[in-house]
């Protein structure tokens, strides 16, 4: 007892030494701007981004994105790291826990002494054992790798969300390419016929000696660079077909006959609601968090490395019952140990434990200016999704006026050659600047398509950091639930 006292005794300074040991700061400051530098899109009607692809008014935009989720690479990965992270939250916080082990053992044996007289002794041994271990967290270092692990298991729950935004982008992005890619291919065509027609009626004119061989040629050739057009635009919605079909894992046959079908009504402006207050709206982002969360992970580190380089208390008894059968008779023994109380205390690793704290430093450094990093790329891709809106949205009524209008040029002009008061020549100027017009009002209607998509991923497509645990659980459960995250 009195060595118990001596050993209690000589652990106080350790503990108190505990009470002053820290790791560096767990959470770091990197403040954005106080507001946003672009114009907000509000237009006084604020959404939720949970059911932000709804709005849209396109089923089949909402089924590829369910599609490409669950057949998403990335997304099966982001759910492996999670189920990986728990698992060593588990392992972590089982250390601080002591352990438990039960044995049992059973012995036959024969015995019988050289030249004796009487039969041989066959003895039966039963034995079982209870063995208790427990590790005395005395400076928090199990304490802090449970932390970190508990950090680094909410941040792969933020990933998990984020791939998840990320392909819902991806897949928006390529489908809304691939449906303007067909309006394009509906306006090459058209050109093309157009021009087809002008050739031929050119080719009956040279032939009548009315027109000039020089402007038939003319004419052939036009219609030929519009057939040009149209097979390299029709090329390029193949491409764009072949590229849902990669993230959907659709056949290539199904994905066709569902985007033939045309679009009840074309694609929504669905508003998103963002914060007027830059802080706010990054609060949402799922890769802002789990910089933080691994920075906080990395200061756990560091404290736990400290803690290696301090003594280790350690506490094991044992509870045990024995029955021993000989010659007809029965014996039970019964055991208990307490102990052994050891204290280890580290000497001489040759820098060993030196050099993990230096990296644990190290690693953390890397943490923060990752963090940091992070926030300003956040408020870079807001700052961008904003500028890429205002703009296209200041272009489009430009962009529909010129189209409308160069439309109307054309048309006179063609009246104009078919009534022999305009040349050929001055019929394809006015037909490639039509072209132009129209090809250029329908990509801008894509880019602005695009740049809400981009806003959405900017914002963190409706993450909520208050309840990662809630919304990564209902989700595992229901990986293309539109309900689980903004689909």
């Amino acid at each position: 007892m009195r060595k118990l006292r001596l050993i209690a005794l000589s652990c106080v300074p350790f503990w108190l030494a505990a009470c002053a040991t820290q790791g560096p700061p767990a959470s770091v400051s990197a403040p954005p701007a106080a507001q946003w530098q672009a114009p907000l899109p509000h237009q006084g009607t604020l959404t939720d981004l949970s059911q932000w692809w709804q709005q849209h008014k396109d089923p089949l935009l909402v089924a590829l994105i369910e599609a490409a989720q669950a057949a998403s690479p990335s997304v099966a990965s982001a759910r492996s790291r999670i189920e990986l992270s728990r698992a060593t939250r588990v392992t972590a916080g089982a250390a601080l826990l002591p352990s438990l082990d039960a044995s049992l053992s059973a012995t036959r044996s024969r015995a019988q002494m050289a030249g004796a007289a009487t039969p041989p002794a066959i003895t039966t041994t039963a034995e079982a054992h209870l063995q208790a271990s427990w590790e005395l967290d005395l400076f928090g270092g199990r304490q802090a790798a449970r932390d970190a692990a508990q950090a680094r298991f909410e941040g792969a729950q933020a990933q998990w969300h984020d791939a998840r935004v990320s392909v819902a982008a991806e897949v928006a992005n390529q489908y809304y390419s691939l449906r303007t890619c067909h309006q394009l291919l509906t306006v090459a065509r058209a050109d093309a016929l157009s021009r087809a027609e002008t050739a031929r009626l050119s080719d009956l004119s040279a032939q009548a000696g009315f027109t000039a061989p020089a402007t038939a040629a003319l004419a052939r050739a036009s219609a030929a660079e519009g057939n040009s057009l149209a097979t390299q635009q029709r090329a390029r919605c193949d491409l764009d077909i072949k590229a849902l079909v990669a993230l959907t894992a659709w056949t290539e046959p199904d994905l066709r006959e569902k985007m033939a079908v045309p679009v009840a009504t074309p694609a929504q402006e669905a508003p998103i609601s963002i914060a007027s207050v830059p802080a706010q709206a990054l609060a949402q982002r799922p890769d802002v968090f789990n910089a933080e969360r691994e920075v906080h992970a990395a200061s756990a580190d560091v404290g736990h490395a400290q803690v290696q380089r301090y003594p280790h208390l350690s506490l094991s008894g044992s509870v045990g019952s024995s029955r021993i059968r000989s010659r007809g008779v029965t014996q039970d023994f019964s055991t208990w140990s307490f102990g052994p109380l050891t204290l280890a205390i580290p000497l001489f690793d040759g820098g060993a434990h030196a050099a993990e704290l230096q990296a644990s430093r190290a690693r953390y450094e890397e943490a923060v200016a990752q963090y940091r990093g992070t926030v300003r790329q956040a408020v870079r891709e807001v700052e961008e999704a904003l500028v890429n809106l205002d703009s296209t949205g200041s272009r489009q009524d430009d962009a529909r006026v010129a189209a409308e209008n160069y439309r109307a040029s054309f048309t006179g002009t063609e009246a104009r050659y078919k009534s022999g008061l305009a040349s050929l020549v001055e019929l394809e100027d006015a037909r490639r600047t039509r072209l132009a017009a129209e090809t250029s009002l329908l990509l801008l209607q894509r880019e602005r398509l695009t740049a809400w998509v981009a806003l959405y991923r900017a914002v963190g497509g409706g993450w909520d950091r208050s309840a990662p645990v809630a919304a990564h659980d209902e989700a595992l459960g229901t990986s293309a639930t539109p309900a689980a995250l903004p689909q």
